[in-house]
């Protein structure tokens, strides 16, 4: 039974990672429309949370909580970070994100 419990998706991290790849298409278009390059350390924050959240998002991966947690909190820095502008549902996202690796302890 607790097989069967632990296989499948984590749909909060799933969640998460959609918001993010979404952000991620939304800003380049943003910059692209403004004429401009992104900047490739956000980008690529982004792009390594999507990467992690992915491996967390399975429930049998070993050491997801991890993986999630970091996640988690590199997004909300970047967030935070871009608040002003797109930041508020990589907020979101980071929250969604430590909710997941929260539960995954448990």
């Amino acid at each position: 039974m607790a097989v069967a419990r632990r296989a499948g998706w984590d749909w909060l991290a799933v969640s998460a990672v959609l918001i993010t790849v979404m952000m991620s298409v939304w800003y380049v278009t943003l910059i692209a429309r403004e004429g401009g390059r992104p900047v490739a350390w956000f980008l690529g924050g982004l792009a390594g949370c999507a990467v992690l959240m992915v491996y967390g998002a399975s429930r049998a991966a070993p050491r997801r909580g991890i993986a999630l947690a970091i996640a988690g909190v590199v997004l909300a820095a970047l967030g935070y970070l871009a608040l002003l502008s797109i930041g508020f549902p990589i907020l979101v996202a980071g929250i969604l994100a430590l909710v997941a690796a929260i539960k995954a302890r448990r």
